[in-house]
């Protein structure tokens, strides 16, 4: 387990791929518990499945009550790292959509309107590299939809490389998206709190070493 920091109230670790990020049978506040020998570990904002990166762990619940109010008023923020292939038209700029949730496919889409389960999703976005037909991206989200990255870069074709839901591409590689940079107001010393995890050395990242 990867813990970059803990006190009485947080715990800041690295999600491995493959892990649930939510209370389930094998996911992070369960290996957590195991790890830190406590009782009390909560979950506040999530991961898929199969992406990694920096999580913010509650260890009381008024913690978790706290932490879950800056989400929910804009006052925690999240920045990935994402590798693309090819790369947007513009450097940088915001990727605002209406996203619907296909439950059968359980997979996210762009809707042409809105309707019923229908969620604006909006990003901010600022390629930082290109090279072998690929991009780095620094996205920034405003908003915390469901595949929200994946489903609104593939709906630009320009998906993200190693996802195996959004893309086509036959890519060898874990996919390539990393929760890189959280920030948040401790939930009871009120101090601004910021954590960055650089992504593993393996490809695409070494790309763009």
């Amino acid at each position: 387990m990867n813990i970059l920091y803990r006190d009485n109230s947080i715990v800041v670790c690295i999600k491995p791929a493959g892990v649930l990020s939510t209370d389930e049978e094998g996911g992070m506040p369960s290996l957590l518990r195991a790890a830190l020998g406590t009782d009390c570990v909560r979950s506040v904002h999530r991961l898929d499945r199969v992406v990694s990166g920096v999580m913010v762990y509650a260890l009381t619940p008024a913690s978790a009550s706290e932490l879950s109010r800056q989400i929910r008023e804009d006052g925690f923020g999240k920045e990935y790292l994402a590798v693309i292939h090819w790369r947007p038209r513009e450097p940088r700029g915001t990727f605002r959509d209406l996203l619907a949730r296909d439950p059968v496919e359980r997979k996210t889409y762009v809707a042409k309107e809105p309707g019923k389960g229908v969620q604006e999703a909006i990003l901010d976005y600022e390629t930082l590299a290109s090279a072998q037909g690929m991009s780095l991206m620094k996205i920034t989200l405003r908003t915390g939809r469901t595949h929200q990255i994946r489903a609104q870069f593939s709906a630009r074709a320009l998906p993200l490389v190693g996802d195996k839901k959004y893309s086509r591409y036959p890519d060898e590689c874990p996919i390539a998206l990393w929760s890189h940079h959280i920030s948040f107001t401790h939930p009871e010393t009120g101090e601004r709190m910021e954590f960055s995890h650089n992504p593993p050395e393996i490809y695409p990242w070494t790309e763009f070493n």
